[in-house]
C-alpha cells in the first residue's frame, strides 16, 4: 500500500548523505526545519539504520527522545509531575547525563541521537559538554517553537553544524505515486510535501491535516514563543502573505492593505516583526532583490515564498490555486533543496522614450541561484504560448551582460533547447526530476 511504499522507498538520501559527510567533524549536528518535515524520521530511522548497516554496534548508539514517555521512564522521570506539553518543567539534565555516562564509559566511539532536545533543561550546557568528549559524535533535532537556527548559532558559538530539512520536494514526492508526472504534480501543487500528508489517500484527509497543522501547531508555536497578543492580526497577515506569494510586497504596502480592507491600524514595524516570526519558524522565506548590473541588494520590496505550498493553500482554504505562482514557489524550494543561495534579480534597461528622453525600465529575473562558483539566472514560465510571451521571458536575461548560464523553466512539454543568445529552455519535469538539470 501507499503507506508502506513511502517508508520503504523514500529514503531521503540527499539528507542522509549530508549527515554522512558531517560524521565525526567535531560539531553538534543540528537538524532544523519546519515541524512535521521529517527531522525525527531522518535521525532516528534513516541515519540510525545507516549506522547499524555500516557496522556500528547498537550499544554504541544512544538514541533518546525527550518527548517519549518510554525514554523518560528510562532515566527515572515522573511523567505525572513532568508536564512537557505545557512546558512547566523540563527534563532533569543530571538524570539524563547519568544515563549517557553509564553507556559511554569506554574510549570507543559513541553516537548520540537526541530528539526534541529543547525539552531538556540546560540543553545548551549539556551539548557543549559533549563537544569536549572526543569519543562522542552528537546529532540533535529540535522543535521550531524553541529551537531555531538563530538560537543554534547563538548558543553553540559556531560549534553547531546545521542541516536544514525541507518537506518532500517533487522528486521525493513522486516516488510515492503510481500515476504519471502530470497527475502527481497536480496533487503536489495543491497538497505540498509534508510526509504525513503524502501517506494519506483521500483529499479530504489531506486538507484537514494541513489546516489542523497550520492552526494547532505552526501558529500556536509562534504565539507561544513570542507571546503574540494580536492573534487575529497575525492570522490576517499570514492570509495576505499566502495570497501574494511570488509577488513583490513590503510592510508599508501590507499596512495599507490592513487599513483599507481589515480596518486595522497595525503598524509596518509590527508587520515586519511578525514576518520575522514566520520566517524564523521556517514557515516562509523572504527573498530580497538583487540589482544585477549595480551589483547590490535592494531592501524592499521583496518576495515571499512558503516552505510548503500545501500549507500555503490550506491557509486560503484551497480556494486560490494559481498554477503560475505555485510553480514559481516550487522552483524556488527546489533550488534551496539543492543548496543554492537564491535571490530575486532586477535588470535595468535603458530605452528611448517620448521626445527621445532616456527612460529606465526595470526587468525582473525570477531567481539568481548561487552555489560556490556556479551562478544561474532562472525564469519560471508556466507556458510560452506565443512569441510575445517568449520575448517577455527572455527580455531580462538578454540584458544581462555576464557569461553565467541563463535558463527558462517552462511547464510546456518541450525538449531542452539553446537559442542564439545562449538561453536554455527546459521542461519543468526535466528540471525537478534531474539534480543535474541546470548543467544540460
Amino acid at each position: 500500500n501507499r503507506r508502506g511504499r513511502l517508508f520503504m522507498e523514500i529514503k531521503r538520501y540527499y539528507y542522509l548523505n549530508k549527515l554522512i559527510r558531517k560524521m565525526d567533524n567535531g560539531f553538534i549536528k543540528v537538524i532544523t526545519g519546519i515541524r512535521r518535515s521529517g527531522k525525527s524520521y531522518l535521525l532516528n530511522n534513516i541515519f540510525y539504520n545507516y549506522l547499524i548497516e555500516n557496522g556500528v554496534d547498537e550499544n554504541h548508539i544512544i538514541k533518546f527522545a525527550f518527548d517519549s514517555g518510554q525514554d523518560l521512564l528510562k532515566i527515572g522521570e515522573d511523567l505525572i509531575d513532568l508536564d512537557i506539553l505545557s512546558g512547566e518543567r523540563l527534563v532533569n539534565p543530571k538524570k539524563f547525563l547519568e544515563y549517557v555516562f553509564v553507556r559511554t564509559n569506554s574510549d570507543e566511539k559513541y553516537y548520540i541521537l537526541l530528539d526534541e532536545v529543547q525539552l531538556l533543561a540546560s540543553f545548551e550546557q549539556v551539548l557543549n559538554g559533549f563537544l569536549r568528549q572526543k569519543n562522542l559524535d552528537v546529532y540533535v533535532t529540535g522543535s521550531n517553537s524553541k529551537f531555531l537556527s538563530k538560537d543554534v548559532i547563538t548558543e553553540f558559538a559556531g560549534r553547531g553544524d546545521e542541516i536544514h530539512i525541507m518537506p518532500l520536494v517533487f522528486s521525493e514526492f513522486f516516488q510515492n505515486y503510481d500515476c504519471d508526472k502530470e497527475d502527481a504534480f497536480a496533487a503536489y501543487q495543491v497538497f505540498g510535501g509534508l510526509p504525513a500528508q503524502a501517506l494519506m489517500n483521500s483529499d479530504e484527509d489531506k486538507m484537514n491535516y494541513l489546516k489542523n497543522q497550520l492552526s494547532n501547531v505552526y501558529l500556536r508555536d509562534i504565539v507561544n514563543r513570542y507571546d503574540v497578543r494580536l492573534n487575529s492580526e497575525l492570522e490576517d497577515l499570514l492570509n495576505i502573505l499566502a495570497s501574494g506569494i511570488s509577488t513583490l510586497t513590503n510592510p508599508s504596502k501590507i499596512e495599507s492593505t490592513f487599513l483599507s480592507v481589515k480596518k486595522s491600524k497595525i503598524s509596518a514595524n509590527t508587520i515586519d516583526k511578525y514576518i520575522d516570526y514566520f520566517e524564523d519558524s521556517f514557515l516562509i522565506k523572504r527573498v530580497h532583490r538583487y540589482d544585477v548590473k549595480g551589483r547590490k541588494y535592494i531592501g524592499t520590496p521583496y518576495k515571499i515564498y512558503f516552505e510548503d505550498v500545501g500549507l500555503r493553500n490550506a491557509r486560503l482554504n484551497f480556494r486560490q490555486i494559481e498554477p503560475t505562482h505555485l510553480m514559481e514557489n516550487i522552483i524556488y524550494n527546489e533550488l534551496r533543496y539543492r543548496g543554492y543561495m537564491v535571490d530575486v534579480g532586477t535588470v535595468i534597461k535603458r530605452e528611448n522614450g517620448p521626445n527621445d528622453k532616456d527612460v529606465k525600465k526595470q526587468l525582473e529575473v525570477d531567481f539568481i541561484a548561487n552555489l560556490g562558483s556556479k551562478k544561474y539566472y532562472i525564469q519560471s514560465a508556466y507556458s510560452l504560448s506565443s512569441k510575445e510571451k517568449l520575448e517577455q521571458e527572455k527580455a531580462s536575461l538578454i540584458n544581462i551582460d555576464d557569461s553565467f548560464k541563463k535558463i527558462i523553466v517552462v511547464k510546456d512539454r518541450i525538449k531542452p533547447s539553446l537559442d542564439e543568445h545562449g538561453i536554455l529552455t527546459i521542461n519543468l519535469f526535466d528540471f525537478l526530476l534531474d539534480m543535474d538539470s541546470l548543467d544540460l
